[in-house]
């Protein structure tokens, strides 16, 4: 059932709408008295959930008992982000989802339906795990909250994936992102239907039709100015929720351009990505629009790490971003790989497979690590001052000594594709 829906390509949906719109959902939920939020961590804030968490905590007051970053493998939120993400929500009821420890699984998806979706190409089963407090916390309401924009495990974010990803377990992630990998991400990318997704589907609809799950999803878009604003604003608690969503998302967030692009210069704000897991969208986001022989430079100021998650932090310094063929090699020959699926999946998805070059520029990883991975390295100073990511626009870009780029100020807000790779 969908409780609101608003939202176009030119519509801005500005404070006092997204409050009238949160709340009209809300007053046709009826009265609840045990709340649970589920929004996204901090390398999502421009989903603006942080702001619909505020305003949830607002109207259900003391009827908000829990609130659960959805953090996957993430690190959990610092004081500092819940203080500028989640402003006026108190501290005391956030709770920190540990991916390791803290799933039940509630379900498991048989192999015969993941061979189905997967063409044959896996067969294992699946297990769907969520944190204990979504599925065991007696909640009245639970409210998941975040952006729909194209994403490369999943085609598109959000939905279910907030659940059995966001608060899932090793097994669970590991395998769905290995799924995502093994089918391809140019074949997902964008598409609100594909294996990954129906196999959550598969588990919203056997395993967890008694929680009382209601979806909040925005969509988020450029103006020409160049600030962000909210195109759209769904709320509902069943798969017309996210569909809308991910329709509009497509026409407000998937640039379709006329050639392959030579060269691209991708920025990554500090206080979002600090580590490739993440900083790696300036890849997932782009490969479809880059030219054979092209330049992707990666301008990363916060960058510190390669993993979130100090294993998968090891895995990437071990294998590296090398491809798919040497990345299914090292999984066949490494146990270590075997149990921890999501890194050989993050490592097919962060190689260019030799197409286009890939340069790294740092701001707290050395030379030698970079190219430990098989990434190219710039020092990140020189390049700044060649590329000035306060003098340049989104889109192309004439540099003073004639060179031509294309620059993209936050590759986690949309999906660029050239019309060939398009239609291959």
């Amino acid at each position: 059932m969908i409780y609101y829906k608003s939202g176009s390509e030119n519509t801005v949906i500005g404070p006092k709408e997204l409050e009238t719109g949160l709340y009209t959902a809300l007053e046709k939920l009826g009265v609840r008295k045990k709340v649970l939020v589920v929004p996204p961590d901090f390398t999502r804030f421009h989903s603006r959930a942080g702001d619909i968490t505020t305003l949830i905590y607002k109207y259900y007051k003391e009827g908000l008992k829990d609130v659960l970053p959805a953090l996957g493998t993430h690190v959990p939120v610092s004081d500092h982000e819940l203080d500028e993400m989640f402003k006026g929500v108190p501290k005391n009821l956030f709770r920190v989802h540990d991916w390791r420890k803290d799933v039940v699984t509630v379900g498991t998806v048989p192999g015969e339906f993941v061979s189905k979706i997967t063409d044959g190409a896996l067969d294992y089963s699946w297990p769907a795990q969520l944190n204990k407090l979504v599925f065991n916390g007696g909640h009245d309401l639970i409210l998941s909250v975040g952006q729909v924009v194209p994403h490369e495990v999943i085609g598109m974010a959000n939905y279910n994936k907030n659940l059995f990803v966001g608060t899932g377990g090793p097994e669970g992630i590991n395998k769905s992102h290995f799924i995502g990998a093994v089918y391809g991400m140019e074949r997902i990318m964008g598409k609100a239907m594909n294996p990954v997704r129906s196999l959550l589907n598969y588990a919203s609809a056997n395993f967890i039709t008694h929680l009382p799950v209601v979806y909040v999803h925005t969509v988020i878009g450029y103006e020409d100015s160049g600030k962000l604003v909210i195109r759209g604003l769904f709320i509902g608690d069943d798969e017309e929720v996210f569909t809308l969503a991910a329709e509009l998302s497509i026409k407000v967030n998937f640039t379709i351009l006329h050639k392959p692009l030579k060269k691209v210069v991708v920025y990554l704000d500090p206080s979002e990505f600090r580590s490739t897991w993440l900083g790696n969208k300036s890849i997932y986001r782009t490969r479809m629009a880059m030219a054979d022989k092209g330049e992707l430079i990666v301008l990363a100021p916060g960058l510190k790490e390669f993993g979130e998650d100090k294993e998968i932090d090891r895995l990437i310094r071990k294998y590296g971003y090398h491809g798919t063929p040497a990345t299914l090699k090292s999984l066949k020959e490494n146990d270590e790989l075997q149990k921890n699926l999501s890194a050989a999946a993050h490592l097919i998805h962060g190689s260019s497979e030799g197409r286009f070059s890939i340069t790294y520029c740092p701001g707290n990883l050395s030379q030698e690590e970079i190219e430990s991975v098989n990434f190219r390295y710039h020092d990140l100073n020189d390049m700044l001052k060649k590329y000035n990511p306060k003098v340049l626009k989104d889109g192309f870009n004439k540099m003073s000594d004639g060179e031509e780029i294309f620059y993209i100020s936050n590759p986690a807000l949309g999906l660029w594709t050239s019309k060939e790779r398009l239609t291959k």
